[in-house]
Order: structure tokens, then sequence, then C-alpha cells
């Protein structure tokens, strides 16, 4: 691979990288009310091939691509491919993430066959039973702590 090649971000990375990019259904809670958004993330290779067997998961629809097609000719812009709805939203580090997951790719070859590129797939195990909330925060309280006898860390 030359320097010219190669992705500034990530030398090890070329424009013709392989990379799978997933739509996810998932939920925004705001109040106390849930609301649906569909988000575009890249899937790396262990979880595709998870999905491949049957999991459920949130993604209705996964396509197969390069690095340069996604991330455009300064490979610092995020493409939405036309098979993807234009209400969907880009996840939060978008950029880095495909990167991310077209090393994953590199590091397994054999899953590079489970999509060809330019070629996507829909028929997952798609569930929202349990509902991915982008912003959900955990609060712990005092009440959540478990009581234990006095006697539980002495020795008997």
């Amino acid at each position: 691979m030359t320097a010219s090649s190669a992705i500034a971000n990530a030398t090890e990375l070329t424009p013709d990288a392989y990379v799978v990019v997933g739509l996810a259904a998932c939920f925004v809670r705001e109040d106390s009310e849930v609301h649906p958004i569909q988000i575009l993330e890249p899937i790396p290779s262990a979880a595709l091939e998870a999905l491949m067997k049957g999991i459920p998961t949130s993604y209705e629809l996964a396509i197969a691509t390069t690095v340069g097609a996604i991330l455009g000719a300064d490979q610092a812009t995020p493409q939405r491919p036309d098979e993807f709805p234009t209400a969907a939203q880009f996840c939060d580090d978008f950029v880095e993430r495909v990167y991310c997951a077209a090393r994953t790719y590199q590091a397994v070859p054999t899953a590079q066959h489970l999509i060809p590129i330019g070629s996507s797939k829909s028929d997952f195990a798609f569930s929202t039973e349990r509902k991915r909330i982008l912003n959900s925060q955990r609060l712990v309280r005092t009440e959540d702590n478990v009581k234990q006898h006095a006697y539980t860390h002495q020795v008997l």
C-alpha cells in the first residue's frame, strides 16, 4: 500500500476497504415518552457474523460498501447510500466507527463474503422487543443497594 492510496486518519486502510453499514431502529427518551428514530451505523465483522446466525437485532437493513463510498472523497464526510431513508441519522462518531469496522473486516476477511460489496441484506431477525434507547441514563439510588447481614464478611 502506497502512502497516496492510504487514508490520512487510518493509514492501514485504503478507500476500497470493505465495510458494512446498517440501519438500526433505535429510540430516544424525551421526558417520559420514547420516540423511534433510525440510525445509520457501521457494523463490525463479529456483530455481522452474529446477525447471520439469527440473533434478534435492531438492524432492519445492512449494505456492504467501501470506506471511500461511505465517507466521500475527503474521507471525512459521511455519504448516505441511496438504500437508506433520508430521515435516518448518522450515529455519533460515524467516521471513526467506519474506520474501526473496516479494520475488523481486514482482520477477518472471511466475513467479507457474508454480504458481497454493492449488495444489501434485510432478512435479519429484526425485533424491537428490547428497545435500544440512545440517551438512557442509569440512576443509582440508595434503595438499590443489597442489604447484607452483619456476619457476611466475618469468618465463622
